[in-house]
């Protein structure tokens, strides 16, 4: 049985699916690595709602997918971008997603962090203002029982007007943060507002300001994740590190290698690919906890190909590949997200974020998918 898909050349061209899922069962808690899926919401299609209004969520189904992901062993990284955090999701709705995702977390004693950001701002904003948004955040995150992720923010990168004024805002934040926090640096890849975020638009440079934030807070920083698609400035980063202090990669092209490390260390995990690749990540985190690095990279090297076309220019508009993904593996009924942004990617680029998942035995019910595809194929009129 073939599945007509469409073809970089124009056209159409024969796919035969996969006919048996691989087997991804759960198994022991991690020992080597710490590792967040960044999670998204699922919709609620049957909303009335317009460009601009506030998001409306599927709680059930938004909750049921957490759980899926702890049963592996992950941790969630909630209301984050991969959640649309600032593209669909503001901050009342991110709100009530941490307090109701930590409730669940604490139910299932699946690990949680939150982010923390200054989204509720809808102007321009003083120092003082920003200050007051995250302390506003941090609380909802600290009273949930979650541990705090402090999100770049779009509101300080327009504001400050140097290095001196972000190490202001962190040192104020960190002294006051009652555990210690994931720092979080997204690159402008993923939202262009942050270009020049630690006060300069040069990247060695920014990394100099946000080594001193770490270096002044030590026993407050768990660790920084980041987001630049740059391995070798992760490395040189991680390797900067204070003792204890973590870094998660955010590195959705090349998270094998850096997860795996080197002679001289390596990264923990904090990544939106997680969201689809949960239960073979998982199974790579297991093979890699005895030792065995040839093993893991086996099994999460072939991953990098369907991320890579998932993160694609502009890397934005990953989520929309991400839920496609879970919509054809059956955590949720539909295809419908928050902001309408299921229309932000094309049918050939779905077509082969299909092809690669399949090929990678990602869907529970290889059945199920490949009849959901075709749906989506008839909707824009391609006829099997």
């Amino acid at each position: 049985m073939t599945i007509q898909l469409p073809a970089e050349t124009g056209g159409l061209r024969a796919y035969q699916p996969r006919a048996q899922p691989l087997d991804r069962t759960t198994g022991a808690p991690f020992t080597s690595r710490t590792v967040f899926a960044a999670a998204h919401v699922v919709a609620d299609p049957y909303a009335d709602v317009s460009p601009g209004s506030p998001a409306a969520v599927d709680w059930d189904a938004t909750l049921a997918f957490r759980r899926h992901l702890w049963a592996h062993g992950l941790g969630v990284a909630e209301a984050m971008d991969t959640a649309q955090r600032g593209m669909g999701l503001d901050w009342a709705g991110a709100a009530e997603l941490i307090r109701r995702s930590a409730a669940e977390a604490k139910a299932v004693g699946g690990r949680i962090a939150c982010g923390v950001g200054t989204d509720q701002l809808t102007a321009p904003a003083s120092l003082a203002e920003i200050r007051t948004a995250y302390e506003e955040q941090l609380a909802v995150v600290e009273e949930s029982g979650g541990q705090a992720i402090l999100m770049a923010s779009r509101a300080l990168a327009a504001t400050a007007s140097g290095p001196e004024d972000y190490l202001e805002v962190y040192g104020h934040l960190l002294r006051q943060a009652s555990e210690p926090v994931i720092l979080h640096w997204l690159g402008p890849m993923f939202d262009p507002a942050l270009e020049g975020y630690w006060g300069s638009p040069g990247l060695d440079a920014a990394t100099e300001v946000l080594v001193q934030v770490i270096a002044a807070h030590p026993d407050k920083v768990d660790g920084i994740k980041v987001s630049l698609l740059d391995a070798r400035r992760e490395v040189d980063l991680r390797r900067r590190l204070p003792w204890g202090v973590r870094c998660y990669t955010g590195d959705d092209f090349n998270y094998p290698e850096l997860i795996a490390g080197d002679e001289r260390g390596f990264s923990h995990a904090l990544l939106g690919i997680f969201d689809p690749l949960g239960p073979l990540a998982a199974q790579a985190v297991r093979v890699l906890d005895t030792g065995d690095a040839k093993g893991f990279r086996e099994l999460l090297d072939p991953t990098v190909e369907l991320s890579r076309h998932l993160f694609r220019t502009p890397t934005r508009f990953y989520k929309t590949g991400v839920v496609f993904l879970a919509w054809l593996a059956g955590h949720q009924a539909h295809f419908a997200m928050v902001g309408g942004l299921q229309s932000a990617r094309s049918l050939p680029h779905f077509a082969r974020a299909y092809e690669l998942a399949d090929g990678l035995g990602l869907f529970p019910d290889p059945e199920l998918a490949e009849t959901r595809m075709k749906t989506l194929l008839a909707l824009y009129g391609v006829t099997q």
